[in-house]
């Protein structure tokens, strides 16, 4: 289990721990540390599990099993099947923008100093091996072609704030929570005591570590997408993070960050991820969803 610290506040606990490259937080309605140090256990546990699952950098998990099974069939837990029925749902409803195959293209693309374009020639090598709709997916069978690798990146983070956030539901129903995984929010539990909901602040993409905004959130999960800290300028242009895996190049007039307020995390975090893949039209996109939002352009 992740080492953890929590801290008594005037309306509760904080715990802290790192996970997924992130900085996890849990904001706890209870001045009982007995309960609140078993919260955080179970946060820990349930967060680290599925990071070893499916972590594209751990050797011999499901995930790594799963890029190194073509082209046999592989037989899927229920878990695995539900996230790769929800991936290929965010491929159908982006109309294939959001796709988890398109890791071939996105290695291709560096976001530091050293970072520049790659060769027209890369990405339409690159470009063969994309394309959740070349995956078999029947029940709980998976068949990928030869050279094709999932990532499932886009969605992991926000699914584990979801899970934990169930599980301290699940067990503790009458304590709040705010369970916040590196900006991506779940609440399972709306707040009882004190100011009636729980205040969050959504980054500045002009200065990164303050807020530009304070929105609201009482039950229900929130998510961010934006290219704020992952991008490269070449020739007075500007490369974001987020790539068309159509094209293999970044995606023209995205917003610098997208916000969105859903009924879980997961939820907004597939809805941020498409409109900053809808470019200009990310603000119509998301009017369309009937969702809270607030974009930064």
């Amino acid at each position: 289990m992740a080492k953890y610290r929590l801290t008594a506040t005037p309306w509760g606990y904080m715990g802290e721990f790192s996970a997924m490259a992130s900085p996890c937080e849990l904001l706890i309605e209870t001045d009982n540390k007995q309960i609140a140090d078993a919260m955080m256990a179970l946060a820990c546990t349930e967060t680290l599990r599925i990071e070893q699952k499916y972590s594209r950098f751990i050797k011999g998990n499901t995930l790594w099993q799963l890029n190194h099974s073509h082209p046999e069939a592989i037989e899927l837990d229920q878990e695995t099947t539900n996230l790769l029925q929800f991936a290929k749902h965010c491929f159908e409803l982006s109309q294939g923008k959001f796709d988890i195959t398109s890791g071939p293209l996105t290695a291709l693309w560096r976001f530091d100093k050293q970072g520049k374009i790659p060769k027209e020639s890369e990405l339409c090598q690159a470009r063969l091996s994309v394309g959740f709709s070349r995956l078999t997916l029947n029940h709980s069978q998976l068949t990928m072609p030869e050279c094709m690798m999932l990532d499932l990146g886009g969605i992991g983070k926000e699914y584990a704030a979801d899970r934990v956030a169930h599980l301290l539901a699940h067990h503790w129903g009458n304590i709040a929570v705010l369970v916040n995984f590196g900006g991506d929010i779940a609440c399972p539990i709306a707040k009882r005591f004190g100011e009636p909901e729980w205040q969050v602040g959504i980054e500045n993409p002009e200065a990164l570590d303050s807020a530009a905004e304070v929105v609201s959130i009482r039950q229900g999960g929130l998510a961010t997408s934006g290219d704020t800290r992952r991008f490269i300028e070449i020739n007075n242009k500007r490369f974001g993070h987020i790539i068309n895996p159509k094209s293999g190049y970044p995606i023209e007039g995205a917003p610098r960050s997208v916000t969105v307020m859903a009924d879980n995390c997961t939820t907004a975090g597939m809805l941020a991820t498409m409109a900053m893949l809808e470019g200009d039209d990310a603000e119509n996109f998301l009017a369309e969803q009937q969702v809270g939002f607030r974009v930064f352009r």
